[in-house]
């Protein structure tokens, strides 16, 4: 009745993209295309998990590759070979002097500390902006963001491709269908460390100078400079663990695991509590496993008029009795349990949903929901103007939820009471500078009003 799906043949899942949901408005020069039109595109981050992104977009035929940017000109190589003529930089800012209006649409794959000052300028230049997950390093960052794609009327995707396969449309058409009744709590893991890529839990004391295909002002970018670490410490990819450029565990995986929840129950709002229990941190680093619990108001699908959403990461996991599942069965290393009324699903991550019902004789056959293309799907809304799902709206309500986890790790055991509307903790004054963050001279973020 399941069936497996790794990470490697996920968008071989994935079918042809629609376009849905709400029309937004787009820039003059844009409105009115079709889907036979070309997309002039570039990409900021061109290695890593920014490679993935470019070369999935790429598979689009709308696709036109312009430019590329990335800190590190060392990582080119494979924008080099998909598009030969494209201009490369080393700096965005400059790329999007120079090329102007002949870029319509960017990818922003870069750390999360850099998401919202490089998204929020892109938005300002009036192109569109398919950024990755997290969609920002904090709570404020992410307001701010939905706020200006409301304001540029630019088509906009965060980049947790999950949202569009074939497993969690499935989990989700289950949930709202109601095949196991009105859902009463949910409980969501990931195997992933808070830290622990790099093996360390502070600054290297002696590091190493910056190698000169480095541009280390621009990776540092609003967060307070520090010397280079060397390539396992922070760039290209230990820097998650570090809590000035990255988001520990809940940032690198809540808005995967966390999307088939927010979109089966249609949260469309922040909790009204949080409280977090983890295993102890410095003033660097994530930590290395925690428990964070959430209360949401409740909605037309839940069995109460709140709804407690459980995440835990580094190894920790919820009773696997609350997935009443046979005693030959365990729970997957990374997933979600819903548990509803009439019994509960287990949706592995990346994997098809399993359904458990608390009368042994009740029986469910599942039909799988068609995936779709997350990518091809953003570039038809912005060829055609129609808003896809998980655009910076509904993702910047997800990041939020994800950020405000990490701000309660910093008062552990506390529960913390979120009034949404004003982005305030009411009470915990000193909860509220974790909202937001110190920004470097000259790389400020100001209010979008």
């Amino acid at each position: 009745m399941s069936k497996s799906i790794n990470r490697r043949n996920f968008l071989k899942h994935a079918g042809a993209a629609t376009a849905v949901s709400t029309v937004f408005g787009v820039p003059s020069l844009l409105r009115g295309k079709n889907l036979n039109s070309k997309l002039q595109f570039a990409g900021i981050g061109a290695n890593g998990k920014g490679w993935s992104d470019i070369k999935e977009m790429a598979t689009h035929s709308a696709i036109v590759p312009v430019a590329f940017t990335d800190i590190d000109l060392t990582r080119m190589g494979n924008v080099k070979r998909l598009a030969p003529d494209a201009r490369l930089y080393q700096d965005y800012r400059k790329m999007l002097d120079d090329m102007g209006d002949k870029i319509e649409a960017v990818t922003v794959s870069t750390p999360d500390h850099m998401h919202a000052y490089i998204s929020l300028d892109v938005m300002r230049h009036g192109k569109h902006v398919y950024c990755q997950k997290p969609l920002t390093r904090t709570v404020w960052e992410a307001r701010q963001v939905r706020k200006q794609a409301a304001k540029s009327k630019v088509i906009t995707r965060m980049g947790n491709q999950i949202h569009s396969h074939t497993a969690y449309r499935t989990g989700v058409k289950l949930v709202q269908e109601g095949v196991i009744g009105k859902i009463k709590e949910v409980h969501s893991w990931v195997a992933t460390t808070g830290h622990g890529r790099s093996g360390v839990v502070d600054r290297p004391e002696n590091p190493p100078q910056i190698p000169t295909s480095i541009n280390w002002d621009l990776w540092i970018g609003v967060a307070p400079m520090r010397p280079y670490g060397g390539e396992r410490i922070y760039h290209p990819f230990a820097w998650r663990d570090w809590q000035d450029f990255g988001s520990g565990a809940i940032g690198d995986f809540g808005c995967h695991l966390l999307d088939p929840v927010f979109t089966a129950l249609k949260i469309n709002g922040g909790p009204n509590t949080i409280k977090a229990e983890h295993s102890g941190m410095n003033g660097e680093v994530w930590p290395a496993q925690e428990t964070l619990f959430y209360s949401f108001p409740g909605t037309e699908y839940t069995a109460d008029k709140t709804i407690n959403i459980t995440w835990y990461d580094g190894g920790r996991k919820p009773n696997a009795k609350l997935a009443h599942l046979p005693k030959d069965k365990g729970l997957p290393s990374s997933g979600s349990i819903f548990v509803g009324e009439k019994g509960s699903m287990v949706l592995p991550h990346v994997g098809m949903p399993t359904l458990n019902f608390i009368d042994s004789k009740a029986e469910y056959k599942i039909e799988p929901v068609e995936g779709l293309n997350h990518y091809h799907g953003w570039v038809d809304g912005c060829l055609s103007g129609k808003q896809p799902s998980d655009g910076f709206e509904y993702g910047g309500n997800l990041t939020e939820a994800v950020q405000l986890g990490n701000v309660a790790v910093f008062f552990p055991g506390e529960e913390l009471k979120w009034d949404a509307e004003n982005l305030k903790i009411t009470n915990k004054a000193e909860a509220n500078p974790y909202l937001t963050r110190k920004y470097r001279k000259g790389w400020e973020i100001k209010e979008v009003t």
